[in-house]
């Protein structure tokens, strides 16, 4: 399995400087390309086109002051970027050409193993130039601020918003057995990231990122500021650049708290099969004869990260030896847990109360169990939840209360 531990860079303005000229000459070649195949040039293949770099280095000579494993691999970003373009075409999608970067944005440099240095803690990356008097720029050495992983493939140098380098070392580690066992089930929802139930009807309730709301406070405070400044005047600039490292900040914490979430569940839970729902994240978002909400718009797509936390639960479960499986959640939350009655449920409408069997039971909550149930019963034969009269909750218009299968029903906390 291949992994990718991400370590923060601490260089000179002399060496920052150095990877910001390599990084926007390959960003250069890359745009080149792109925009010659926007007017119409055939695309060759990376290996034909990767032969035209000399003529590229007689048009361009600071292209010498490169390294040249850079500007291979810019054809080979290329390459897969055409690949998954003609892939989707030939599938009927959306094609999706591929775009020209900009200039505000890091191009990533992918350096190979075999050509990169690492004494103690500094990392030695070469430059362009053949001999002392060609080479412009001198080796960039970096320090380290944590042990690479040993037997490192490659490493990728990039840049956050604030201006932080790091540098990505890929690596493979030995994959777990799957061993059969416990399932749990998740729901995962806007208000909180993720509910579970397993078999035991034990409830888990994971939360995520708390400070969303904040930051986007701030965030709309500082957008709202430069809109009513002249572009590129020295304040424009100013607060571009605090609007930066002020987004760079909440994603930092937001994917820390996805990390501690997935691992949480991947890793600490005692479930050897994790269950989620297989929904789209637009259809949470999107309804017919129905106006937008920007706000769930931006809780979906923003704040909570669905599409990166279940990405996380895929490799997480295959490290630890889990078996994690999407499962349809069409109706789970319109469904009652206790008789199967369908009513809806907006989003807005957080507790659940059948119209049928008077439950009353938390939305997400009730959702688990539908998706808990919903897999066991592909699964083979169990007992269901309506057998053992689990769940039947007693009315009350504040909270609720799980009134069945005694000393076996527990609510757990975990966030």
């Amino acid at each position: 399995m291949l992994l990718c531990k991400k370590i923060k860079l601490n260089v000179t303005k002399q060496d920052a400087a150095t990877l910001e000229f390599m990084q926007g000459k390959c960003r250069g070649l890359y745009n080149w390309w792109v925009l010659q195949l926007k007017n119409g040039e055939k695309w060759p293949g990376w290996r034909i086109a990767k032969k035209t770099l000399q003529a590229s280095k007689r048009h361009d000579p600071e292209l010498q002051q490169v390294y040249g494993k850079l500007l291979h691999e810019v054809y080979f970003r290329l390459g897969a970027a055409m690949d998954a373009f003609f892939r989707r075409v030939n599938n009927g999608e959306k094609p999706g050409f591929p775009r020209v970067r900009p200039r505000h944005c890091f191009f990533t440099l992918i350096y190979p193993a075999m050509y990169i240095q690492i004494e103690g803690k500094t990392l030695i990356l070469p430059t362009g130039g053949k001999g002392a008097k060609n080479k412009r720029y001198p080796n960039v050495e970096a320090k380290l601020t944590e042990i690479p992983p040993e037997g490192f493939r490659e490493v990728a140098i990039s840049r956050d918003g604030r201006g932080d380098y790091y540098a990505s070392f890929s690596y493979r580690v030995k994959e777990h057995d799957q061993q059969p066992g416990a399932v749990v089930a998740f729901d995962l929802g806007i208000k909180t990231l993720a509910t579970g139930v397993n078999e035991q009807d034990r409830f888990y309730a994971i939360g995520g990122f708390k400070g969303s709301q904040w930051y986007n406070k701030q965030l709309d405070k500082i957008r709202s500021k430069r809109e009513k400044c002249q572009k590129k005047s020295r304040r424009y600039i100013h607060l571009s650049k605090v609007y930066k490292r002020v987004a760079q900040k909440k994603r930092t914490k937001q994917r820390d708290s996805l990390h501690k979430a997935s691992h949480l569940i991947a890793h600490k839970l005692v479930e050897r099969t994790v269950v989620i729902g297989d929904l789209s994240q637009r259809q949470m978002v999107m309804k017919e004869h129905a106006e937008r909400n920007k706000h769930r718009n931006r809780a979906v797509y923003n704040d909570w990260g669905l599409y990166t936390f279940t990405e996380m639960l895929k490799y997480k479960c295959l490290l630890y030896g889990k078996e994690l499986v999407f499962l349809d959640e069409r109706n789970t939350s319109k469904a009652c847990s206790g008789c199967g009655h369908l009513q809806a449920m907006p989003l807005w409408k957080r507790t659940y109360c059948c119209t049928n069997c008077e439950l009353v039971m938390d939305r997400d909550k009730n959702s688990a169990v539908n998706i808990l149930t919903r897999f066991l019963a592909r699964r083979g034969p169990y007992t269901s939840f309506g057998e053992c009269d689990v769940l039947h909750a007693v009315q009350n218009s504040v909270e609720v209360m799980e009134a069945s299968c005694p000393n076996q029903v527990q609510q757990r906390e975990l966030w």
